[in-house]
């Protein structure tokens, strides 16, 4: 187990930058929102404490990237920024989800409220659910857990015929299992940051989906045809839960970040740490650090007061 605590004068450095422009920008936060941010660096912190790697297997050990600081984020020409004219972001379930339409239509609203308090300053808007057969994309029956699995880059290639032309960005969210290519066993999730797309899968967020008497798995040998979508017709997904709602408002803002062009955080806990596994992913807090949260608050313009009462 390894704690990475940095010195607050690094982690300031990489909120305020080196550059007299960005530093100046800093200096018209409030001072209440300049309060905020600064005692989020401070060692003891009870808001944001520092990144604890457990084992070889968490992100950062065995996924080496340079740590993005709020500079280097500012800077890419490639981020993506909502204008007036794109300021949505849409989601669109696809495939059942839970045991009753009711339950359904209550979860995905959980999760578009959470999404919109936030993203503040934007609007987020649900689509009409649809049917896995209407996505078109090709699926499998995964070799070592023997459950259905749907193809991520068909299903980006489906949103991206879907995209109204005022989003900012468009999410599908499933609770069918994602593999991204044949050699690949699965995928939690796929996004492209230049279309404005993502695909994720909740599926691997219940607490039976390893075990063998996990329902989704075939009980027989099948062999699928193409474009023969009645297998997931009564096809079991799992039931809403509060800590499946969790772990899902933690997915769907984490990888909505992506798009924003906010790399995965190295600096304190925050919800843009990378998981590699599910104890992982429960470690993350529902909320940005400081650093992430700025680089957030440049891309939206919201008021970070205004944001903190909002989702408080």
């Amino acid at each position: 187990m390894q704690c990475l605590e940095h010195p607050v004068e690094k982690l300031r450095s990489v909120l305020l930058s080196t550059r007299k422009d960005l530093i100046e920008a800093y200096e018209q936060y409030s001072r209440e929102e300049k309060c905020f941010l600064d005692a989020g660096l401070l060692p003891g912190s009870l808001l944001f404490t520092a990144i604890t790697v457990h084992s070889d297997s968490d992100w950062i050990s065995a996924h080496p990237e340079a740590p993005q600081d709020f500079q280097s984020f500012y800077s890419n020409p490639y981020r993506s920024t909502p204008d007036t004219g794109h300021k949505t972001i849409y989601i669109q379930t696809i495939g059942s989800f839970g045991d009753g339409a009711g339950i359904t239509e209550q979860y995905v609203e959980w999760l578009r409220e959470y999404c919109e308090a936030f993203y503040n300053g934007l609007t987020v808007k649900l689509l009409p659910a649809v049917t896995v057969a209407a996505s078109s994309c090709t699926f499998r029956v995964n070799s070592n857990t023997n459950n259905l699995q749907l193809h991520a880059g068909d299903l980006l290639a489906f949103l991206k015929q879907r995209k109204p032309k005022d989003a900012f960005c468009i999410v599908g969210i499933t609770m069918i299992d994602l593999y991204p290519k044949d050699s690949w066993n699965f995928v939690f999730g796929q996004a492209s940051l230049t279309e404005g797309m993502g695909v994720f899968s909740f599926a691997r967020y219940d607490d039976d989906f390893y075990k063998r008497s996990y329902a989704g798995r075939l009980k027989k040998a099948i062999k699928l045809k193409p474009g023969d979508y009645s297998v997931f017709q009564g096809y079991y997904t799992p039931p809403i839960s509060s800590i499946l709602l969790l772990r899902s408002c933690k997915t769907l803002t984490h990888e909505i970040g992506h798009i924003f062009g906010i790399k995965h955080c190295q600096w304190l806990q925050c919800v843009m740490q990378g998981s590699n596994h599910l104890e992982e992913s429960d470690r993350r807090p529902l909320d940005l650090c400081p650093i992430c949260l700025r680089k957030l608050q440049c891309a939206i313009r919201f008021k970070i007061a205004d944001r903190l009462c909002y989702s408080g």
